[in-house]
């Protein structure tokens, strides 16, 4: 979870993600409490106005309207998003009825365009919440366009079903979103694969990449199966606080940590492994490649 933060309130943020608008990437975090998108300024003026320092040319855009008395630069806030450097930077960010405010003063053939890919994004987020499904469809849509297989798109919607209600667990145990829910994660994570989530990723040579992204079937599915455990110990144990939820953070893991050792005593294969995406699409691609070939 990330923190909003102003001078007069708190927004919890629950969810960031990148959007796309014509091969540029921008930065959006969506606030589940005001049901709003947040949008990075820089982002958007990078977009419309190709600028080599867009932060240069928002800090006297802002300059500008603030001399003029425009309320929507004074009501814009920081918020804390990755930047280029994989670290987490303060960036202004505004919501989609400012960004739309502050697009008349950013003169730019690419304005309607993205005044139209502005309203979408909202609009799709809308329908989402009307209809869980949706965000469905959406996410296996994208994996396919990827390349993933159909199969281990299966496994990873049902992954990320298993950890809502493992999370929705967490949270009725009054546990903290952030530090408290990645520790856990962690614990589990070492638990089953004998290695933390941060040494996991390094294996796979990630750095920003969601780990469960770059994992295999096999590896899902045990992953699935320690967050599902450790959700089954938690709801029949009912530990009343986080060192009791670490507990069971690590019971849940070894379950799955057993079946993980069963496996490979079985076929001599390790089953935490250096494969991710790349190396996963990579093969698909040459096969493909063989078999017009043949």
């Amino acid at each position: 979870m990330l923190i909003f933060a102003n001078t007069t309130k708190t927004i919890m943020i629950k969810k960031d993600s990148i959007k796309i608008f014509e091969d540029s990437t921008i930065r959006t975090v969506w606030d589940s409490d005001n049901e709003k998108w947040y949008i990075s300024i820089v982002d958007v003026i990078s977009v419309l106005t190709e600028s080599i320092n867009p932060t240069t040319y928002w800090r006297k855009l802002k300059q500008r309207l603030k001399a003029e008395g425009n309320q929507t630069v004074t009501n814009c806030h920081g918020l804390k998003m990755i930047a280029s450097d994989g670290k987490m930077r303060m960036t202004d960010v505004a919501d989609t009825e400012q960004l739309f405010r502050l697009i008349q003063s950013i003169p730019s053939p690419k304005a309607e365009p993205f005044k139209l890919w502005l309203s979408k994004i909202a609009s799709e987020r809308l329908d989402e919440m009307q209809n869980p499904e949706l965000t469905i469809d959406r996410a296996l849509k994208e994996y396919l366009d990827l390349g993933y297989s159909e199969n281990w798109i299966n496994q990873r919607l049902k992954s990320i079903e298993v950890r809502k209600e493992l999370t929705d667990e967490w949270k009725k145990r009054g546990l903290k979103e952030g530090m408290q829910f990645a520790a856990l994660t962690n614990i589990i994570t070492k638990a089953w694969a004998d290695k933390t989530t941060k040494e996991y990723k390094i294996l796979k040579g990630l750095k920003k990449e969601n780990l469960r992204d770059n994992m295999t079937n096999t590896e899902l599915i045990l992953n699935m199966l320690a967050e599902a455990s450790t959700k089954d110990i938690s709801q029949a144990v009912n530990p009343k606080n986080f060192n009791e939820s670490k507990k069971i953070a690590k019971q849940g893991g070894n379950v799955a940590k057993v079946a993980r050792k069963e496996l490979e005593a079985k076929t001599g294969k390790k089953v935490v492994s250096p494969i991710n995406t790349k190396t996963i699409l990579s093969e698909k691609k040459t096969d493909k490649k063989l078999n017009k070939k043949s």
